[in-house]
């Protein structure tokens, strides 16, 4: 038996369910110690986002903790070994089963706390800056709720690798934030636009974007040609005005992202290249997962409602195990 957050109705509690029957030859199953909130789980929470085909309905897409079995086919993890993973669903739990190709080791030197903050934020971040944007080096990066758990990791890896970061959001101590890890151009959403901001800081030639909805004909005025706008969420709405005339000139792309529906080898892709490229950092200490707050996992409604509230910055952890 296993315990996992149930949602019923408006409420979350913390109950005892059945554990998954047998580990597939290419999964292992984790002793969860740590997990997160994110705008995701809201989402699913509310009935918007529904986890995919097969999928666990719990949940938590990321968690950090101890291997606790290995299937017949994994190679390259031990009974024991401190990992973080990222998820399809099922991280709100004591124990999860995930593919081993969505399963990396703690970087050397992090506690398990701090390895649960990276998965889904580092992942999003690198999978939507330089495989969906290509970014070159040198190229722009327009950043919008910069300050936000994906927010702080796309200022740190985007800065490292050579691009500069323009951050918007609705707080003066958030944008202090953004400035603290890098980013050179910030903007507070409730002074009006960005448009003119960014312009005489220069343009950018990629826009991440969760927000949508009216933001997205502010972004293509600010995009440079051959600009590309990654759509990351809906937090503006779903439906916007696009000026194809602009698109057509410019040769702007307009790209759809999410990475919970992705293929295992895809998400297996984007690790590989985090752990190639972005652990060393980690390890160094040049970049690092920012956290808000942690809290009990019996405190994720409360956890949730913080978020769901924006007033976090960097990202917000539930405690499961020891």
């Amino acid at each position: 038996m296993m315990k996992a957050i149930k949602v019923t109705g408006d409420s979350l509690t913390w109950e005892d369910c059945a554990s998954y029957e047998e580990l597939p030859a290419d999964h292992v199953a984790i002793d969860v110690v740590w997990t997160a909130v994110n705008r995701a789980d809201l989402m699913q929470r509310a009935g918007v986002y529904p986890s995919p085909p097969g999928a666990s309905t719990i949940l938590g897409l990321e968690v950090s903790g101890r291997i606790a079995a290995v299937g017949g086919s994994v190679t390259g993890f031990e009974l024991g070994d401190e990992v973080c993973a990222l998820l399809t669903g099922g991280g709100y739990a004591t124990k999860v089963a995930v593919p081993a190709a969505q399963v990396l080791p703690v970087p050397k030197g992090f506690s398990l706390e701090k390895a649960a903050a990276i998965p889904e934020v580092f992942a999003t971040a690198w999978l939507n800056l330089y495989q969906e944007a290509d970014l070159q080096p040198g190229e722009r990066v327009l950043l919008h709720a910069a300050a936000s758990g994906l927010g702080t990791a796309v200022i740190q890896i985007a800065t490292a690798f050579g691009n500069p970061v323009f951050a918007t959001a609705g707080d003066e101590e958030k944008l202090e934030v953004c400035r603290k890890l890098g980013a050179t151009g910030t903007w507070n959403r409730n002074d009006g636009s960005f448009v003119d901001a960014v312009k005489s800081w220069g343009g950018v030639d990629m826009v991440l974007d969760p927000v949508g909805g009216s933001y997205i004909q502010d972004n293509q005025k600010v995009l440079s040609a051959d600009g590309r706008i990654v759509l990351i969420g809906l937090m503006g709405g779903r439906f916007a005005e696009v000026d194809l005339g602009l698109m057509l000139m410019k040769r702007h792309k307009l790209i759809g992202s999410t990475l919970r529906s992705r293929s295992v080898a895809d998400k297996g892709r984007v690790l590989q290249d985090l752990y190639r490229h972005v652990w060393p950092l980690l390890v160094a200490g040049q970049i690092e997962p920012l956290i808000d707050s942690s809290w009990p996992i019996e405190q994720v409604e409360e956890a949730m409602a913080y978020v769901a509230e924006n007033k976090n910055t960097g990202k917000v952890l539930l405690k499961v195990g020891e």
